[in-house]
């Protein structure tokens, strides 16, 4: 039997999925150590085996900094996202398009798994079964693209996609017993997904510790030769 992570990085652990997430990995490793990040919004609980970070995902400097108080790593997810805000939304059509709130899309949702796997890269290296995962989203997907629209968050997370294959690449030779993965949670009930959740039908918006779990579940099973795969919640397999 694998040996459990005993040294797991929960990045945007004050987000809905991030926190529910970060409850999850309590519930099933008993004896694990858990940093957890959060930005701008309170610590959303205490608890002895978490230690809350905060952290500015889009500093390189930051995580540099950061990742240099780790000596090895299990697991890290990055669960931290942008999807709209003060800046913008999703677009209808392309006469909408904003370079800024493209490049804002860019920065957070397709840079920080790019700095976090080359900063955390040699205390991953070190565990006997190291994970990246990154949450990321079905609309990223090129292949399953009928609908349109939403060109910066769409881009944006299609980026993350190409960065976490290539570096499922690289990996294979550095960290041979590593799995990176692309993780797509559905729509869950949380502030990311609330101005969109009219459009939802029944049943299918999930709660964020139902998403939490099976993603955890998911990533508890994967093996290096699943490394740089694009996973539903669910354990279905989507297209790049």
């Amino acid at each position: 039997m694998a040996e459990s992570p005993q040294r797991l990085v929960v990045v945007g652990a004050s987000g809905g999925i991030g926190q529910a997430l970060t409850r999850a990995l309590l519930d099933e490793f008993p004896t694990a150590e858990i940093c957890a990040t959060h930005h701008r919004s309170a610590i959303p609980f205490q608890h002895e085996r978490v230690a809350w970070r905060q952290l500015d995902v889009v500093d390189p400097g930051a995580i540099e900094t950061w990742a240099a108080d780790f000596d090895r790593v299990d697991w890290i997810v990055n669960c931290a996202g942008f999807l709209h805000g003060a800046s913008g939304g999703p677009e209808k059509n392309i006469r909408s398009l904003d370079a800024e709130f493209l490049l804002e899309n860019i920065r957070i949702n397709t840079l920080p798994t790019l700095l976090l796997a080359r900063h955390f890269s040699a205390a991953l290296k070190k565990s006997p079964a190291p994970v990246l995962a990154t949450i990321s989203a079905r609309v990223g997907s090129i292949e399953d693209n009928r609908l349109g629209g939403w060109y910066s968050y769409r881009i944006s997370k299609a980026a993350l996609n190409m960065a976490l294959k290539t570096l499922s690449i690289e990996w294979r030779h550095s960290h041979p017993r590593g799995c990176v993965a692309a993780l797509h949670p559905g729509t869950n009930d949380t502030a990311l997904s609330k101005p969109f959740q009219a459009n939802v039908p029944p049943g299918g918006l999930f709660d964020p510790s139902y998403t939490a779990t099976s993603f955890v579940s998911l990533l508890s099973q994967l093996d290096p030769s699943q490394s740089g795969q694009f996973w539903a919640w669910d354990g279905s397999q989507l297209p790049w």
